[in-house]
C-alpha cells in the first residue's frame, strides 16, 4: 500500500523567526490578506536608499516648507499598518500584521506618521534593528502624505545613526526618489556591518523640523 510521504509540520510566522530571517538578508511576504501563508523572498538585486542621496523634488519641498501637518513617530502604529495593508493586492495577512505589532511592542518596529486636520493622512512603517532599517509599506490618505513621510523618515534614520536602508524591491516611484538596486552580496555585506553597530530611531524628537 503506497503511503503519502510524511511533511514535517512548517514553522509558524512569528517574531523571534521574522528577525532572524532580517538578519540573515531575507523577509516574508504572503499572496495577499486571505491568504494564511506565508513565504520568504531573497532577491538576487535588493533595493536600498542611500541615505545621502534621497532626492526631494521642488514640489515635496514647498510642500514642507509650506507646512499645515504635524509629523508623528510611533503615534498610532496600529493605523498605519492597517493603511499600508488596505489595497489590492497586498502582500500583509493577519499573520504578518501580528508579527510587526509584536515587534512595535517590543521596540523594534517604528511608524513615522503624517497627520493634518482630517487625521491621519499617510505614514510609513519599518523595523529597525542595529544601524539598518528595513523599511516594509508606506500609504497615502492625501496626495503627497507617503512622500513627506519618507523624507521626514530619511532625516531621522540619518540623524540616528542609521547606514542602511532597506526598501527590499526598487520601484519606479522610489527610484525618482533616490533608491537603487545592489547586488545579493553587496546587500548582505552592507547587512552584517549595520547589524554590529548602535543606531537611535528615537534620536530626534517626533516634532522635528526637516531643514530644506
Amino acid at each position: 500500500m503506497a503511503h503519502d510521504m510524511y511533511q514535517p509540520p512548517q514553522p509558524a510566522i512569528s517574531p523571534e523567526l521574522m528577525v532572524r530571517a532580517y538578519a540573515a538578508g531575507i523577509f516574508p511576504m504572503s499572496e495577499g490578506a486571505a491568504d494564511p501563508e506565508v513565504f520568504w523572498v531573497d532577491p538576487k538585486r535588493r533595493g536600498v536608499f542611500p541615505l545621502d542621496a534621497f532626492h526631494i523634488s521642488r514640489s515635496l519641498r514647498r510642500t514642507i516648507r509650506r507646512g499645515g501637518y504635524d509629523v508623528r513617530i510611533d503615534h498610532h502604529f496600529s493605523e498605519v499598518l492597517e493603511g499600508c495593508a488596505d489595497r489590492e493586492p497586498t502582500w500583509i495577512n493577519d499573520s504578518l500584521s501580528a508579527c510587526y505589532l509584536a515587534l512595535h511592542a517590543r521596540g523594534m518596529a517604528h511608524s513615522v506618521e503624517i497627520w493634518d486636520d482630517e487625521g491621519l493622512a499617510g505614514g510609513v512603517f519599518g523595523v529597525a534593528m542595529g544601524a539598518a532599517f528595513f523599511g516594509e509599506s508606506m500609504f497615502s490618505r492625501r496626495t503627497g502624505a507617503s512622500k513627506l513621510a519618507l523624507a521626514h523618515l530619511v532625516h531621522r534614520l540619518r540623524m540616528g545613526g542609521f547606514i542602511l536602508f532597506d526598501t527590499q524591491f526598487v520601484t519606479d516611484h522610489l527610484q525618482s526618489l533616490g533608491a537603487v538596486e545592489i547586488a545579493r552580496a553587496d546587500y548582505r555585506a552592507q547587512l552584517a556591518h549595520a547589524l554590529m553597530l548602535p543606531a537611535d530611531f528615537m534620536a530626534l524628537p517626533a516634532c522635528a523640523a526637516l531643514d530644506v
